[in-house]
């Protein structure tokens, strides 16, 4: 019989994730502040999370800055993704709180150094991916970070596997490096895509980071959660 055990996060992402469902995302909530990184999976082979999954027993979705404690069933490292943990889904998620903006400072991370390794861009980003063969070298797949000059674009993307889409990507500066990366975060892509075609500053906003699973021999890195005041 297997011992499920409960980890308490801070939501930091609740991000699209194929097939139909989400990825979510957050750091510990412990008595000394915020510790490791947690995933939540599925037991799905494409481990997304459904909306019934990551509902509360009131029917209220899992929102960011939500504290939430989870039942696991066991830690699921796979590959770079070391945060992984199988969900027990025979429990509610349950909420415990709300993270405020300036508590939420405390959980922000400097990378001091490329995102995870520059030098791979796709046809419309800026290092924004991983060759699939050099993964192994990572320990982590997620940051939280405040990027200097961030923008989000929205432009018409003809996709290398797919029809051409209108597209959000996130353009900014970290530690001396440029990027330009697939925004996930449903919420801001619904507000950005309302727009017309073009950018947006914003001036003041945290950039939950992910590298996601591999794709056609490369692992895209994500603005899975764009966290304004």
């Amino acid at each position: 019989m297997h011992m499920s055990y409960t980890k308490t996060i801070v939501c930091l992402a609740n991000s699209r994730k194929p097939p139909s469902g989400r990825c979510i995302a957050g750091r510990e909530v412990t008595s000394a502040g915020f510790g490791a990184w947690i995933r939540p999976v599925s037991a799905r082979s494409t481990k997304e999370i459904s909306e019934e999954e990551r509902r509360y027993e009131d029917g209220e979705d899992v929102r960011v800055l939500d504290i939430i404690a989870i039942e696991m069933s066991s830690p699921q490292p796979q590959d770079h993704q070391k945060e992984n943990h199988l969900i027990d889904d025979g429990y509610y998620w349950v909420k415990r709180g709300v993270v405020s903006w300036q508590d939420l400072q405390n959980a922000v991370e400097d990378p001091s150094g490329p995102l995870w390794l520059n030098g791979f861009s796709s046809s419309h980003g800026h290092n924004d991916r991983v060759p699939e063969d050099r993964l192994n070298s990572f320990n982590r797949s997620l940051y939280l970070v405040r990027p200097d000059r961030l923008r989000l674009i929205v432009a018409s993307e003809g996709g290398d596997f797919a029809p051409a889409r209108r597209r959000v990507r996130a353009q900014f500066d970290l530690s001396g490096h440029s990027y330009r990366i697939v925004v996930t975060d449903p919420w801001m892509e619904r507000q950005i895509l309302a727009n017309p075609n073009g950018e947006t500053a914003l001036e003041e906003a945290l950039l939950c980071l992910s590298l996601g699973e591999v794709f056609h021999g490369f692992a895209y890195k994500l603005a899975a959660g764009v966290i304004m005041p």
